[in-house]
């Protein structure tokens, strides 16, 4: 037990360290502008608190982009009606995603395998044309909630003096833009890591985990499983309430499309891609979808061809013809193909392509040590 304690204590520092030093060594590959590190820290969030639900009780919901949204819609809210500060607005979308997560967890958990992934997706899809439709004075439908000049910020109008123009979302006069909103949610990406970790290490995880292995059998010994579940459910969409909120804290506007099925679909290939159950794959596989959308993305065919200039006039054309295949608006394309080559050759993610390399050079081989870090990262 000390020597978990020790594992845990030296896996967090690592990782702590790992995030706020992301400007730094995240640089050479061309990532370590704020939007991105922000970005990075978000949906980091939204894929660890997916993976508390989806990685430990095997549950797959196609509906936590409903949660997304609300978590954007409540802090937009928050900064119309209250104050800019960051702080409410975090809480209220914390708040607002659990209480939704709680009534369509209620509902849905009443199925398990592709009905539970149906009645989620079907939940989220609601949200989503609610929001462009009957929700159209809370969510200003397709135009989506923004600040405005007229909003009536009521704590902020009786102690702080109001300045031309709309106001900065602050942490107590801090603006979160630029590096001190990466910051702030980089810390609280590390809390909400540290609260997975502690889930998975305590005897709520490893309930979630005997549900995952045999939800039958634990019923059958007269366990309720239901209120188990229910709080997995409502944890997950939590920390996709609080991704949502920091999404408006960095960019304070909120629009329905972040609960499309698409936003939904996007979380799930961020787990599976990293590694479902595991403690550091769905940071992993959120990093590295958001790597290819900002940065793949942005290549051109000029950009190529500079890259490439070494090579003969003839070949150069060829080799940028096909490669631009794969970048730009085909970026895509790349990023399904690495997705197929994890989902078959590396069934665990790209945890697991780390825990096969270095077991090559003779690393992790004691796979069921609790002194191993490999395994400690992986669970």
């Amino acid at each position: 037990m000390k020597q978990r304690f020790l594992n845990d204590t030296n896996l967090l520092l690592v990782f702590s360290a790992a995030i706020l030093l992301m400007p730094i060594w995240l640089s050479p590959l061309g990532a370590a502008y704020p939007d991105l590190l922000q970005k990075f820290a978000i949906y980091g969030i939204f894929a660890i608190g997916f993976n508390i639900l989806f990685g430990l009780t095997g549950y797959l919901s196609f509906g936590h982009a409903a949660f997304l949204g609300v978590g954007s819609y409540a802090a937009v809210w928050s900064f119309k009606l209250f104050t800019m500060n960051v702080v409410p607005a975090v809480f209220f979308g914390v708040i607002f995603a659990g209480l939704l997560a709680f009534l369509i967890g209620y509902i849905s958990l009443r199925r398990s395998g592709i009905y539970f992934s149906i009645l989620t997706l079907a939940f989220a899809q609601m949200s989503y044309n609610l929001a462009y439709s009957v929700l159209t004075p809370i969510t200003n439908g397709e135009t989506g909630l923004q600040l405005t000049i007229n909003d009536p910020r009521w704590i902020d109008s009786m102690y702080i003096t109001v300045e031309e123009g709309l106001p900065s979302t602050n942490l107590f006069g801090l603006k979160m833009s630029g590096y001190p909103g990466f910051y702030f949610c980089a810390i609280l990406l590390i809390v909400c890591f540290f609260i997975s970790l502690r889930i998975f290490r305590s005897p709520f995880g490893l309930m979630l985990r005997g549900i995952k292995s045999n939800q039958n059998r634990m019923n059958y010994t007269g366990l309720n499983t239901k209120p188990y579940m229910l709080s997995a459910f409502v944890i997950s969409g939590m920390f996709a309430g609080l991704a949502g909120s920091l999404l408006a804290v960095t960019d304070p506007l909120a629009g329905a499309e972040r609960m499309q099925w698409t936003a939904s679909g996007e979380v799930v290939l961020m787990t599976i891609l990293g590694g479902v159950g595991t403690l550091i794959g769905p940071m992993l596989g959120a990093g590295l979808i958001k790597y290819f959308e900002n940065i793949f993305s942005s290549f051109n065919k000029n950009l190529l061809h500079e890259v490439f200039s070494f090579l003969p006039d003839g070949v150069e054309d060829v080799v940028v013809q096909v490669v631009s295949l794969f970048v730009g608006g085909g970026w895509h394309l790349t990023l399904g193909l690495l997705f197929m080559i994890v989902v078959i050759f590396l069934p665990g993610g790209i945890v697991e392509g780390f825990q096969k390399f270095g077991g090559v050079f003779g690393y992790g081989k004691n796979k069921n040590s609790d002194s191993s870090p490999q395994n400690q990262a992986a669970e």
